[in-house]
């Protein structure tokens, strides 16, 4: 019988969350506040200074325009037809706009190359407006690429480390423009649960108004919360968010097991329950070899030298016994009884879905 084993990093994951109830986690972990959020920026812009890993503006005819427009804007009138460089590289840059971001504040930028360019190594960034959602501009970045790899090669050969094409800039923008951001909507605090959830929605409000000894909040529905500050002054609104944003919550969740059948990667949650099922568990194994052979004539025949093919079929199906899966109460129980019938990890994932067609399996399915 095989075992059935548990690799971190290879062929499974396997998370036992096993007996212990889960542990208590602070608010501002499973929550957020409506109205206080990051948003996307993006922009297109150029890299140059590549030592010939930039782009073909042969072939790519957007960037010798880029390149065109670019200069014209400085005085210098160039044909966007006359310009055959490789050490220039169309890029989109993008980067994300924290909360109440103020004028000046520096972020991480993201350059990627959207052409043939082999590398970014060694290269800038030029001044590149970053966009809103909007349409308006709320950042400007530039600067010199970090790749934290290489592309190099020659004669027929190349070698490659991590991701040339893609880079990134530290504290590479710089905000112009502050983001709309508010606490409150309509005099009220609204939280929003990651993952929405009934109980765990039931649990905050309690909590939360058993730490302010009033009702302040009130559950909307299964993912928001409202609540009214006790003030709306500035020196008591931040402590009250402060207090509230760490004060632990046990969260609930759905009985689920998730696996990814291109990894063999296996994950069940602490409460997934099976009822008493019975499985029988084999594996079927069809082996076809061919070996070329030469068939040759008699001395003085009148035949002629040829090669066949010699093909051997073989069969083989291992012995399974039929195990019989009682009614479980805890994780570790359903693995200690699944790993009796000797599976590997991608048998188990046809188990467990044979299991849940059965209706044996109370658990959601969740394929990758």
């Amino acid at each position: 019988m095989r075992k059935f084993v548990l690799m971190l990093g290879g062929a499974v994951l396997l998370l036992l969350a096993g007996t212990v109830e889960c542990p208590a986690v602070r608010l501002k972990d499973i929550a957020t506040i409506q109205g206080v959020r990051s948003n996307q920026l993006i922009g297109y812009g150029l890299v140059a200074g590549l030592d010939g890993t930039g782009d073909d503006t042969k072939k790519g005819k957007f960037v010798g325009e880029s390149i065109a427009n670019m200069l014209e804007k400085m005085g210098i009138p160039v044909p966007a037809q006359t310009i055959d460089l490789d050490n220039v590289a169309a890029v989109m840059v993008t980067a994300e706009l924290p909360p109440f971001a103020r004028n000046g504040t520096r972020l991480d930028v993201v350059v990627s190359s959207m052409g043939d360019a082999d590398s970014l190594q060694g290269g800038t960034l030029l001044l590149t407006p970053l966009k809103g959602p909007d349409g308006q501009v709320y950042a400007m970045a530039q600067g010199p690429i970090s790749i934290g790899g290489f592309s190099t090669g020659g004669g027929g050969g190349k070698q490659v480390k991590n991701h040339p094409t893609v880079g990134r800039i530290a504290n590479g923008a710089l905000v112009e423009r502050e983001p709309p951001s508010t606490i409150l909507n309509d005099g009220k605090i609204v939280l929003a649960l990651n993952q929405p959830d009934f109980m765990t929605v039931s649990r905050v409000s309690k909590a939360i108004n058993d730490a302010f000894r009033a009702n302040l909040a009130v559950p909307r529905d299964s993912a928001t919360i409202e609540m009214i500050p006790p003030s709306y002054e500035p020196g008591t609104l931040i402590p009250f968010l402060a207090t509230l944003e760490n004060l632990q919550v046990v969260p609930d969740s759905r009985a689920k097991v998730v696996f990814d059948e291109r990894t063999g990667t296996v994950v069940m949650g602490n409460d997934v329950l099976i009822d008493t099922v019975a499985i029988s568990h084999g594996d079927l194994t069809v082996r076809i070899t061919a070996t070329p052979q030469v068939s040759q004539p008699q001395p003085l025949a009148a035949g002629r030298t040829v090669q066949t093919t010699n093909t051997k079929v073989e069969v083989e199906e291992e012995k399974s016994r039929l195990v019989v899966l009682p009614q479980t109460v805890k994780i570790d129980e359903l693995v200690r009884a699944l790993n009796a019938v000797g599976v590997t990890p991608r048998d188990l994932m046809a188990i467990l879905q044979a299991i849940k067609a059965a209706g044996a399996l109370h658990a959601d399915l969740e394929i990758m």
